[in-house]
């Protein structure tokens, strides 16, 4: 089932964002004052509103409740991020996540309800929208424009089954290079015999263009 985003906000980490999530093929809608930011978003995203963030009515009327994620990704106005955060999860989004420019700002969000908050310095857009796309992916890591790392959970399908069975290097084209202990806090070479629980962190490589094949 395809995910719905808004968002709040087309900077450079926002545009970024959409546009990546648009091409995972996830249905965006994209909200800024500024139309020609809409105008070039044209065939990058599913909708446009063009709609004043730091007025509280206007932000009321997007429809957020609709939403299974809305991005807040204009960090250099706290109050109309503070606003935007509070009436996402008013109206029950599921998961709302928010850029943040400062220690302090993200401290700010996070406890009016932010459920990720986001450092652009540390997050791409790209980065940002593999982990917001799958249920599964944790972290994401481009090595270079042919290889990446994903830190994700087990799919559904995997749990209960071992490595042998499994065989994912031939059937979803990916190495399994680790998973984390959480006894000890570490990473560890998983046990190619060791069945996966539903909450093993695994650390898998494999190529850019095979991430559609774990990206559910």
């Amino acid at each position: 089932m395809k995910k719905t985003i808004a968002v709040l906000g087309l900077g450079k980490y926002g545009i970024s964002l959409a546009k990546s999530m648009y091409e995972m093929g996830a249905d965006v809608l994209v909200v800024d004052n500024d139309r020609d930011k809409l105008k070039d978003m044209d065939g990058f995203c599913t909708a446009a509103v063009c709609a004043d963030l730091t007025n509280e009515d206007e932000v009321e009327m997007l429809g957020l409740k609709n939403m299974d994620i809305v991005a807040v990704a204009m960090a250099g106005n706290l109050s109309a991020s503070i606003m935007s955060v509070a009436v996402a999860k008013e109206v029950g989004v599921p998961l709302v996540v928010a850029k943040s420019s400062s220690d302090r700002m993200s401290s700010i969000l996070k406890k009016i309800g932010a459920n990720k908050v986001i450092v652009p310095e540390e997050y791409g857009g790209e980065q940002s929208a593999r982990i917001l796309a799958s249920d599964t992916f944790l972290d994401y890591f481009k090595v270079d424009d042919n290889l990446c790392m994903v830190e994700m959970l087990p799919m559904a399908k995997w749990v209960g089954k071992n490595m042998i069975e499994l065989n994912l290097r031939k059937n979803y084209k990916i190495n399994v290079i680790a998973y984390m202990n959480h006894e000890t806090g570490h990473w560890k070479i998983l046990d190619p015999a060791e069945p996966l629980e539903a909450e093993n962190e695994l650390l898998i490589v494999l190529e850019r263009d095979q991430l559609h094949r774990i990206n559910k």
